[in-house]
């Protein structure tokens, strides 16, 4: 979200009021194409899909035709790196007002610091009506703590090294199984989509039957906001259906994750039915959402320059810097948001208590106080910690599944496919998105 403005950027010191959009225009034009589509996602209104072909309709609404949002964000980043805006549509305290922060440094201040800036508002204005009163990403200390750390037990290095071996390389083969012995194929569709669905899906242990209809229900939810009565039907419809799955797993427990979470115990503590509900309904579209946009961003910078490729094809240890530049420079999501417990200072500009504060990723991620050239993509530059996966306290806790899950499709997609290679008759494959960010094609050729 970044600002709309008629003719230039404007400054800290503007009076007018400052309407809410995903960029901040340098020209007249740039509102129309991206306001409706933002204030959409960053009010939770996502559509999404519900089966592998459905991924035209889970897109295209989010998408817009935002190809490269970075030159606006670096004139924003340097007109005023911390921007009050007097009205926003996004869901916020009306009373108050939104500012939005694009360098890196204030933005992992604010990350860093949750005394100062709460994710409580997440829970109360946006996914708590039907994502329960757990939300791991909306919750501060001292609940938070403690939940985190239950629920960061199911996720152990040993039974993230089962789920690559046992779950993400077989998902990952038995896709490209499909496609292999053709000689081209259209790996956003075919592959990346479907990829994180059937993994999450598989680390809850779900029926495979069962997968479609539970993204339908994730998909319901996340449009709580423009389909509330829908949402609140799918939250309960969820419940039931994970209810008589908890049972069985607290009796009987696999090797899965609603397992995992029945039998965490911390200090003699366990979670709650409703604590792993609310997990559980937040982790199948976050855990699909980031991995699948991460995996073809990371496809499309690599094939899009094919001595980078060529390089890593050669020798498979720069996958893991290969992908945190691919994480860096393009990241999934480009914003996050938090509250101002209090009155404070950022780069100098007043923030009352009750503000809300977007927080510009993508922007932090393409500051050129911390990369030279940072609108290069270049997986030999020297390695610095990036900010997709966020920082502090509410730091991702699947990013290492995310990174294997990435790691993991690279490395086959290389093995399998001789020569991958883009299709050059491919219809103009490219990354977009003003929120969300990935390509919506990734044509292919290979053998």
């Amino acid at each position: 979200m970044l600002t709309v403005s008629s003719s230039a950027p404007p400054h800290a010191d503007q009076e007018r009021p400052q309407r809410d959009c995903r960029f901040l225009a340098v020209g007249p034009d740039v509102e129309s194409s991206v306001r409706a589509t933002a204030e959409q996602v960053i009010a939770g209104q996502e559509p999404s899909a519900g089966d592998d072909g459905d991924f035209e309709v889970f897109d295209d609404p989010v998408a817009g035709d935002a190809r490269d949002p970075y030159p606006e964000l670096a004139l924003a980043r340097a007109a005023h790196p911390v921007q009050r805006l007097e009205m926003s549509n996004m869901p916020h305290d009306q009373a108050h007002p939104v500012f939005f922060v694009y360098r890196y440094d204030d933005i992992l201040d604010v990350l860093r610091d949750g005394e100062r800036f709460s994710s409580g508002h997440i829970i109360e204005l946006i996914m708590g009506e039907v994502m329960g009163r757990y939300i791991l990403v909306g919750m501060d200390n001292p609940g938070h703590r403690r939940y985190r750390a239950l629920v960061s037990t199911a996720f152990r290095r040993s039974a993230q090294a089962r789920w690559e071996a046992e779950l993400i390389e077989p998902v990952a083969s038995e896709l490209i199984d499909r496609f292999a012995g053709r000689g081209r194929a259209e790996l956003v569709g075919e592959f990346t989509f479907p990829y994180p669905t059937k993994v999450t899906a598989g680390l809850l242990g779900l029926p495979g039957e069962d997968y479609q209809q539970f993204q339908r229900w994730s998909t319901a939810i996340l449009n709580v906001h423009s389909r509330r009565e829908q949402a609140i039907a799918a939250s309960a419809q969820v419940q039931d259906y994970l209810a008589g799955i908890l049972s069985e797993r607290r009796r009987a427990p696999r090797q899965d994750l609603i397992s995992d979470l029945a039998h965490a115990e911390l200090d003699g503590e366990r979670l709650t039915a409703e604590e792993i509900f609310s997990f559980v309904r937040l982790l199948l579209p976050a855990g699909v959402e980031t991995t699948y946009r991460s995996t073809g961003n990371l496809l499309y910078c690599l094939l899009s320059r094919p001595g980078q490729l060529d390089a890593v094809r050669a020798d498979r240890s720069l996958i893991p810097q290969a992908i945190e530049e691919a994480l860096r420079f393009e990241a999934p999501l480009l914003n996050a948001t938090r509250l101002a417990v209090r009155d404070t200072v950022l780069s100098d500009v007043p923030i009352p208590a009750g503000s809300t504060i977007v927080l510009m990723l993508g922007a932090a991620n393409r500051d050129q106080a911390r990369w030279p050239n940072p609108d290069r993509f270049d997986i030999f530059r020297d390695p610095k910690v990036h900010i997709s996966f966020g920082q502090g306290p509410h730091i991702c806790l699947g990013m290492h599944l995310a990174r294997a899950e990435m790691r993991v499709a690279l490395n086959l997609l290389l093995d399998r496919l001789p020569d991958l290679r883009l299709d050059p008759d491919g219809d103009d494959p490219h990354i977009r998105g003003q929120v969300f960010r990935s390509p919506t094609s990734l044509p292919v050729l290979f053998g």
